[in-house]
C-alpha cells in the first residue's frame, strides 16, 4: 500500500509528460513537413507530388504511432488493415471516435485518399501536406464527389467518415448520404472499418489535456463489405444501422 502511494504521483507525472510530448511531437513533425510540402506543391508534377505526399504521410504517421507505443502512451492493433493494402479500389467507411482515426488508417494504407474538412486546407499543420498528397476537401459537394470517383478510377482507396465529423453522440452520429452516393456512381464496394478505443480521448468535446490512464488502447477491425448500392438514401440507413449494431456489441479484448 505504501509503495502504491509513492508510485502514484510518479505515474501521474509520467502521464502528464507523455501526453504533452505526444501532442507536441505530432505538431512539430507536421509543421516541419509543411515547410517542405508547401514548395513541393508548386514545383512537382501532380502525379509525382501525390506519390511522394502519400508515402511520406504513411511513413510519418507510422513513426508517430510507434513512438506513442514506445513511450507508453498508447497501444495499437491495426494489423487488420494490412489485408486491404493490395485489395484495389475500395471505399473505406469508418466510424470516427477521435482525432487519431485517419492517422491510424493512413499509417497502414499507402495509397489511401482522405476526404477531410475544407477548413483544414488552411491549417498550417495539415494543409500543405494534404494538398501534396491529393486529399479531397469535403465542402465542394458534387465537385468533391467527382474528385473522389476520379481517384477510385486511378486505383486509389478512399477513406470516408460517413458521420462527416467526430461522433457527437455515442456510439455513432447520423450519417450523410455521401458515402453511399460515391459508391453508387463509381460502382466501387464499401469496406466497413470499426475503430474501437477504451477512452473518449480526442473525441468530440473531450478536454485535450485532461488526465487519463495510459496506455490508451486502440483497435481496428474489418467489418462487412457491401456492394455498390442502387438506392443511396436507403442504403445510408442500412449502413448506419450496421455500424450501430457493431458498436453496441463490440467483441471483447480491447
Amino acid at each position: 500500500m505504501v509503495v502504491t502511494r509513492l508510485l502514484l504521483p510518479l505515474r501521474r507525472l509520467h502521464e502528464y509528460i507523455v501526453l504533452r510530448f505526444g501532442l507536441a511531437f505530432l505538431g512539430i513533425g507536421c509543421l516541419l513537413w509543411t515547410t517542405v510540402a508547401f514548395p513541393l506543391c508548386h514545383v512537382l508534377p501532380r502525379l509525382h507530388g501525390v506519390w511522394l505526399g502519400r508515402k511520406v504521410a504513411t511513413l510519418w504517421f507510422r513513426i508517430y504511432l510507434s513512438t506513442l507505443q514506445v513511450i507508453g502512451a498508447a497501444r495499437f492493433d491495426l494489423q487488420a488493415l494490412d489485408t486491404l493494402r493490395e485489395a484495389g479500389p475500395l471505399i473505406i467507411a469508418s466510424n470516427h471516435p477521435g482525432l487519431l482515426d485517419a492517422l491510424m488508417v493512413i499509417s497502414r494504407l499507402p495509397n489511401v485518399v482522405c476526404v477531410f474538412k475544407g477548413s483544414l486546407i488552411k491549417n498550417p499543420l495539415w494543409g500543405a501536406g494534404a494538398r501534396l498528397a491529393g486529399y479531397i476537401r469535403n465542402d465542394w459537394f458534387i465537385g468533391s464527389a467527382n474528385l473522389a470517383i476520379d481517384e477510385l478510377k486511378r486505383g486509389s482507396q478512399l477513406l470516408l467518415f460517413p458521420e462527416g465529423t467526430r461522433s457527437e453522440i455515442a456510439p455513432i452520429s447520423k450519417f450523410s448520404v455521401g458515402t453511399a452516393y460515391i459508391s453508387h456512381l463509381s460502382g466501387v464496394p464499401i469496406q466497413t472499418v470499426i475503430i474501437e478505443q477504451d477512452t473518449k480521448f480526442l473525441g468530440k468535446g473531450y478536454p485535450i489535456f485532461q488526465r487519463l490512464n495510459m496506455p490508451i488502447h486502440f483497435r481496428i477491425r474489418l467489418g462487412q463489405r457491401f456492394d455498390s448500392p442502387t438506392d443511396p438514401r436507403a442504403f445510408t440507413k442500412v449502413l448506419h444501422d450496421y455500424f450501430l449494431s457493431e458498436l453496441c456489441s463490440p467483441p471483447p479484448g480491447i
